[in-house]
């Protein structure tokens, strides 16, 4: 019985079963022992064990529907909201997505092993640094159950083992989808304990999960802020992620109008739910006048409701006035903050001050200036003339990501197969000793 399969998808349904602690200990080893293995894999070996999965999952796609349906079933009987079912819910639209995943996956090239910067030294050795795996990855998150076959297949690709955690909503889905992918590495030779995912709901196994430093290496959240914050918090195993998504657009004097109006809408009405829409719009002050109503009624074609600073209610008196906390507001709604601000310097100071050092843009003709916004912005994507909707990493060419990162330390902004891999220095010599 693999350790997949000693816990069934909630504790207490499992007779005898009281120890999560010695559960999680259990994962944490086999992990382990199953990252040495995958140090070895070979790029073939991990590309069968995709193609491998997406053969399971297909084959068993009326079984993975069907436990779909029952967390559905689940959900609404326990008032679940409607956003969070909408997340939760595989159709076969979605099911062929995470298929076509798989395929991408496979298709990125493999970082491991890559050996960058390799350059003799005066003793006659070459020192280069090599690109590895990190180890064992843990990764937290909430009702997508796809996001559990994009992890795995992620980390798999990156030559990683990793232990998945995701949201007691989505529990048969993600056991459904687990038997899957653990079929899938048997297929290909590779260790089904390579993936592993949390079988218990207890919630003791993630404070057990992220304070395994001997078996885990680092820690990924995926979820809303009070998740992200605990695990923050209580983790003793490095964490990447991301608190907020205050994310800003800073529209110049030298703006291009339509450029600004194109971009500033988009930011914001692309999607409202996702880390990189805008929520503040900072407006230079001699363009407030005549962009600001083309905005209003822009937004107001989406449904939008704007609060403002005074400025901008002098100008559309309509605007809700904004009040201190709408500046630190990420809404992940309809809603956007606007602020008329003297220039880039106090663009850049309502950034700093109010930001969240994910992504903010700016929209200018003037070089210069675009030079200043993207050296001064302490951000971990900064943009010129763009919208903050393209921080994403299939965007940026990375294939797929695990989220994105506003930490400053080993990854940061979205994190792809690169970024679930660290480097070693490596030294090639020929019998040279140090004299």
């Amino acid at each position: 019985m693999t350790a997949n399969a000693s816990l069934s998808a909630d504790s207490s349904e499992t007779p005898g079963l009281t120890d999560v602690d010695a559960y999680m200990v259990g994962l944490g080893q086999a992990a382990r022992a199953a990252a040495a293995r995958m140090r070895r894999a070979t790029t073939g070996d991990k590309n069968r064990a995709l193609s491998a999965m997406a053969e399971r999952l297909d084959a068993a796609r009326s079984k993975v529907l069907a436990a779909n349906e029952r967390d559905l079933e689940r959900g609404r009987a326990n008032g679940l909201e409607a956003a969070l079912l909408d997340r939760l819910a595989l159709n076969e639209a979605r099911f062929d997505a995470m298929l076509e995943g798989l395929a991408q996956v496979g298709a990125l090239p493999d970082p491991v092993g890559e050996i960058d910067g390799l350059h003799s030294r005066p003793s006659g050795i070459q020192v280069g640094r090599m690109r590895v795996p990190l180890g064992v990855i843990g990764i937290i998150y909430e009702s997508r159950p796809n996001v559990t076959l994009e992890a795995a297949s992620l980390c798999l690709k990156s030559g990683n083992a990793c232990i998945l955690r995701g949201g007691s909503e989505a529990k048969e889905s993600n056991a459904a989808i687990a038997a899957c992918i653990r079929e899938g590495l048997v297929d290909a030779g590779l260790p089904e304990t390579a993936v592993q995912v949390v079988a218990t709901t207890d919630r003791a196994a993630v404070g057990r999960l992220i304070t395994m430093p001997d078996f885990v290496d680092v820690i990924i959240p995926r979820g809303g802020k009070s998740l992200i914050e605990r695990i923050t918090r209580e983790a003793r195993v490095p964490v990447i992620k991301h608190l907020d998504g205050v994310c800003h657009v800073y529209i110049d004097a030298t703006a291009d109008p339509d450029k600004a109006l194109a971009v500033a809408v988009n930011a914001k009405t692309h999607r409202y739910g996702t880390c990189n829409t805008m929520e503040t719009l900072l407006v230079d002050a001699p363009l407030a006048e005549p962009l600001l109503p083309k905005l209003s009624a822009a937004y107001a074609e989406h449904g939008v409701e704007l609060r403002g600073c005074e400025r901008t209610r002098a100008i559309l008196p309509e605007v809700v006035a904004a009040e201190e906390a709408d500046w630190h507001a990420e809404y992940l709604a309809p809603i956007l903050a606007i602020r008329v601000v003297e220039g880039i310097d106090e663009a850049i100071a309502h950034i700093e001050r109010y930001g969240s050092h994910h992504t903010d843009a700016i929209i200018t003709e003037h070089y210069g200036l675009a030079r200043r916004f993207l050296a001064e912005v302490d951000s971990s994507s900064v943009m010129v003339n763009a919208s903050t909707r393209f921080a994403d990493g299939f965007e940026y060419g990375l294939g797929a990501e695990i989220g994105i990162s506003t930490d400053k330390l080993h990854a940061r902004g979205p994190v792809g197969l690169e970024g679930l891999t660290t480097l070693k220095y490596v030294v090639l010599g020929d019998g040279q000793i140090r004299q």
